[in-house]
């Protein structure tokens, strides 16, 4: 596998945030998902991330947007960033603010740079991703908001989905984008996928930073000044007193909805095909497809002893024995103060334990 050489004028953006409710205990707000490694590699998904980037955004060309909360545990994981490149939110405002503050402090700082937004939860691997992001590249010097689309696997309802359109003939290996939609039906699914015209959206968008900054303020006037204001003030003294003012009045909104949808329903988004292995480690049930043997180990292995318990998962964290007897696809998240017990079936449903959990009052395990 060839190495990949750095990308003139791209930069690398990661948006860190979110507690990863589906894998409560193990993730949640205090130490979410992106911090952990959950596919056993002794790199957490936030390392993995950073280190795919590097090699294409050069050894200065990455940014992570992380929580305040957050920002002390990014920079030890990451030492070698420096001080300017990890920008600390000082409260969740969805992914718009957060890409859109990156832009607007990378524009300002560098010029039109081309951006790449990657979340730092994603477990991706194969060389093909290294292709996208340069295909994806060439998309966005020409003008277009671009996104890499997941080939599909099966008609999954667990994520939106990106309608293809023509080739563009500017770019070799990118297309137009007809629409995005929201997570289908099984059936519909089925549907879209027979048609071969549909991708999984993984949220990876590529684009000049001067051109998302200019559709932001068409589309959401008031978001695009105030990240202007920000950006401003962000390398000097004023930040502060910028960010207590301006930041707790942003709208709060996911990049699809203020960009993406409807960017491409005037022409203005391209897609690339992702043609590597991608997940995005949603729940127990696909860290445990991540990890190799049966039982599935996030840990200790000496702290394990499963009999009769085909497909188990278990993540040892209390530094005592857990045995799992006879319970097939068991999941067994044990951590200090928590422990989850279910099965590989309803990891999609952990959710609601958090919401019990925060309905009791317990503030302390969110």
């Amino acid at each position: 596998m060839t190495q990949p050489r750095p990308i003139p004028g791209f930069r690398a953006v990661v948006p860190a945030g979110g507690a990863g409710t589906r894998l409560w205990p193990l993730s949640r707000a205090s130490s979410p998902k992106f911090l952990h490694d959950l596919g056993g590699s002794g790199r957490s998904l936030l390392q993995a991330t950073v280190d795919r980037l590097e090699p294409l955004a050069g050894p200065d060309g990455v940014v992570v947007v992380t929580g305040a909360a957050h920002e002390a545990a990014v920079r030890a994981q990451l030492p070698q960033l420096g001080a300017g490149a990890v920008l600390a939110e000082p409260s969740p405002r969805d992914s718009m603010a957060a890409i859109g503050l990156a832009a607007a402090v990378l524009a300002r700082r560098e010029g039109d740079v081309v951006i790449g937004s990657f979340a730092a939860d994603h477990v991706i691997s194969g060389d093909g991703f290294a292709r996208a992001v340069e295909t994806g590249v060439a998309a966005a010097r020409e003008g277009f908001v671009t996104t890499i689309g997941i080939a599909p696997t099966e008609p999954s309802t667990a994520f939106g989905y990106i309608e293809t359109g023509d080739p563009l003939p500017a770019v070799d290996g990118a297309h137009g984008v007809r629409a995005f939609t929201e997570k289908p039906d099984a059936e519909t699914a089925a549907q879209w996928l027979a048609t071969g015209r549909y991708r999984w959206n993984a949220g990876m968008f590529l684009v000049r930073a001067e051109v998302l900054l200019d559709h932001l303020a068409q589309l959401l006037p008031a978001l695009h000044d105030g990240l202007r204001e920000i950006a401003g003030a962000w390398d000097t003294d004023r930040r502060g007193e910028v960010l207590g003012t301006v930041w707790p009045g942003l709208q709060r909104i996911a990049i699809d909805h203020a960009i993406a949808e409807p960017v491409a329903a005037r022409g203005g988004v391209a897609v690339v095909p992702g043609e590597f292995s991608w997940d995005d480690v949603g729940d127990a049930a696909a860290v445990r497809d991540l990890l190799p043997g049966d039982p599935h180990v996030l840990g200790a292995a000496e702290d394990v002893l499963a009999i009769d318990a085909p497909g188990a998962l278990v993540a040892p964290r209390s530094g005592r024995l857990v045995a799992v007897l006879g319970v097939p696809d068991v999941v067994v998240l044990d951590t200090p103060d928590a422990v989850l017990v279910t099965t590989r079936a309803h990891a999609q449903q952990v959710k609601q334990v958090v919401d019990a959990v925060r309905e009791r009052g317990r503030d302390d395990l969110l």
